[in-house]
């Protein structure tokens, strides 16, 4: 089954950039399908490839960051191909 995830990786700290850079790439070197927004970042493809990923990802995102917040949205549906018809 294929699935969209949506992602927003918030670290509670000054340094915030490095942590959210860290996840994204991890998240690109994957093979899935992922495109970054300035809110968010969103993970197209099999079910189970996904959720192994984000659970690999955040992780290791949460080890190396003390206080770290994730939100994530989840579509049962491949959405990345989405085009807005308005």
């Amino acid at each position: 089954m294929e699935i969209s995830v949506e992602l927003t990786l918030t670290p509670l700290q000054d340094n915030f950039v490095p942590p959210i850079i860290a996840f994204i790439k991890a998240l690109r070197a994957s093979g899935c399908t992922v495109k970054e927004t300035p809110l968010s970042t969103q993970v197209y493809g099999e079910f189970s490839t996904v959720m192994s990923l984000i659970t690999k990802a955040t992780k290791e995102a949460f080890e190396q960051t003390e206080h770290v917040i994730l939100n994530m949205k989840v579509v049962k549906s491949n959405r990345s191909d989405y085009e807005p018809t308005f």
